[in-house]
This record gives structure tokens, C-alpha cells and sequence, in this order.
């Protein structure tokens, strides 16, 4: 339905994509940001100020120095989420060899497993509907309720948001110019049991051209490292050590759950988890968790993996 044409001439933009090191002047950026609030409708006051003037400069240029996956998700957890507050993140871009949007999830909170298939599934009536509702407002930041999602195909679907605390999902992405429902990007943020005020949404039509062009350099970047062979003898990296179960309690790690949270779905105990937390930091050689799950996707010692069934996914 919201497959983008194949063709061979550069994808346009609606908005200004990051293209390599060349970006909009951080100046045009605050000018844009003072003007677009002016306008607004004053839902609350003050749809945005001078600290959040500044955070924003801060994460466009964070965004330039982002090329993999593990350091977009650093960046979200850190620059984006000052401006932007989730705890759970869906992003898409048009795969051009299989003609629709392929998604990933990126979520700081533990997320039922079939949710965040229907989540990562752009054929999924939830994706269908949601990038449905995009367009019907006009290509613009979108709060959509979950009570408001229509259709008998979503009825599972809405109890598993509400029952994973998630009762409204922001959306907004990229299509190409004049062509609404030829969808480039596309991208759902949400938190547990909060909406999105009028600045947030703000935020996200600024922050768009950025959040845009960082997440296909990123898919660019991570492609080619895929498709690079390895060199004849090259050295395993050090996360090679860690092992099946240290990868499952790293997934787990990365889903946000606690020692004790991780052991009730182990069968162990939490202090055997802390041990094992513990054993990933020195390998992986991080500071804390968060450092550690980052580093375990650079090494792609997680790629897809399900932490419900402990196997590689798709």
C-alpha cells in the first residue's frame, strides 16, 4: 500500500535529509524552531524554550557522527531522548531490493514478543493502519490513541499495547515529494503511560530531516559492513567469548529488565544473573549495562536475536 516506486534517480526529500557531513545551519535550525512555535496553536505555554533550543543543536550534531547501529541507539537513549522522551522506538526505511519498509525496534522497556512482531512487520495492520493515519494528516507529527486503532484485525493487538503500558504511539516519517503514500522513513516513538504534548510533536517535525538521514546512513553504513567479507584469517573480536547464555541475558538486558525480572524468566536466581552481568561487562569491557548492550550490537552479538526463545530471528 505504502511501497516506494523502484527507480534508479536519488530519492527526493520532503524535508532536508543529512547527506554526508553537509547539514542545515544549526542557526536556520533555531530560527525554524522560534517561527514554528510562534505559530502554534498555545496548547501550553511556552511550546518551547532556550534549553531546548540548545539540546536540539546538541543532538543534529551528535546525529553527524552516527553510522552504526549501536550508535544510533546510544544516541537515542541520550541526545534524542532529552528532546524526545520513549521508551520504545520503531524505525523504518524503504529496503529498495524488497520494495516495502523494513523496520527494527528499539525499546529500553520489557516488550510482549508477538507485540513487537506486529511492531517490526510493515504489512502488519498495525503498521498498515498507523502509516494509514500519517497520511490522512497530511504527512504531519500524529498522536495516534490505542483505543482509537479501528478494525477486528487490531483487537489483540490494542490489549497488548495497553497491557504493556503503551496508550498512545507518535508517529512521523518521510515520503517523497508530492507522493504522500511513497513512504521513505517512518518512525513510532512511545512511554508507558504518557502522551505526547504539542512541543513534543514540535520536536518532531524539527528533528525529522535529522532523525531521517541519520537512520539510512545508518542502514547504508551497516549493509555494506554486511556485505564486506571477512578477511582470510581475521581475528574473532573479543565479544566472541561471551557465551549463548550471557547473549540471552544480554537480549534480556536490552528489553530493560532487572536482575530479578531476568531470572524469573531464566529459572535463576537474580544473584547468578548479576554474576553473569558482571562476567559481559569484563568481556565486553563496559562500564555499565547500557554501554555493554551497545557494544554487544556493534559486535553483532545480538543481530535479531529473540530473548522469548533464546534463537536467532529473521
Amino acid at each position: 500500500m505504502h511501497a516506494l516506486p523502484d527507480q534508479e534517480e536519488p530519492l527526493g526529500l520532503r524535508c532536508t535529509a543529512v547527506q554526508g557531513p553537509v547539514v542545515k545551519p544549526i542557526e536556520d535550525v533555531i530560527v525554524q524552531a522560534l517561527g514554528a512555535a510562534a505559530a502554534l496553536p498555545r496548547i501550553v505555554p511556552g511550546p518551547i524554550n532556550a534549553d531546548q533550543v540548545d539540546a536540539m543543536v546538541r543532538a543534529v550534531e551528535a546525529s553527524l557522527e552516527v553510522r552504526r547501529r549501536y550508535q544510533f541507539f546510544v544516541w537515542s537513549q541520550s541526545n534524542l531522548q532529552a528532546l524526545l522522551p520513549h521508551q520504545l522506538a520503531i524505525c523504518g526505511a524503504y529496503a529498495r531490493q524488497r520494495r516495502e519498509l523494513e523496520f527494527e525496534a528499539f525499546n529500553s522497556v520489557s516488550v510482549p514478543p508477538d507485540l513487537l512482531v506486529s511492531l517490526t512487520d510493515g504489512r502488519s495492520a498495525l503498521m498498515q493502519q498507523l502509516q494509514g493515519r500519517w497520511i490522512d494528516a497530511r504527512c504531519k507529527p500524529c498522536a495516534v490513541s490505542v483505543e482509537s486503532l479501528q478494525g477486528q484485525a487490531l483487537q489483540a493487538t490494542r490489549v497488548d499495547l495497553l497491557a504493556a503500558g503503551f496508550v498512545e504511539l507518535l508517529v512521523h516519517g518521510v515520503s517523497r515529494p508530492q507522493r504522500p503514500t511513497e513512504i521513505e522513513s517512518f518512525f513510532i516513538l512511545s512511554s508507558h503511560d504518557r502522551v505526547a504534548t504539542q512541543p513534543q510533536r514540535l520536536m518532531m517535525e524539527l528533528l525529522m530531516p535529522y532523525l531521517h538521514g541519520t537512520w539510512l546512513r545508518v542502514q547504508s553504513v551497516e549493509r555494506d559492513i554486511n556485505e564486506s567479507p571477512r578477511p582470510m584469517g581475521a581475528r574473532l573480536p573479543q565479544g566472541s567469548a561471551v557465551t549463548e547464555r550471557e547473549r540471552e541475558i544480554l537480549s534480556w538486558l536490552r528489553e530493560g529488565m532487572s536482575n530479578q525480572q531476568i531470572g524469573e524468566q531464566l529459572g535463576i536466581s537474580a544473584l547468578t544473573v548479576k554474576n553473569h552481568v558482571q562476567k559481559i561487562l569484563r568481556k565486553l569491557g563496559a562500564a555499565n549495562r547500557a554501554q555493554a548492550v551497545a557494544r554487544a550490537m556493534s559486535m553483532n552479538l545480538l543481530g535479531r536475536f529473540n530473548a522469548e526463545s533464546g534463537r536467532e530471528g529473521r
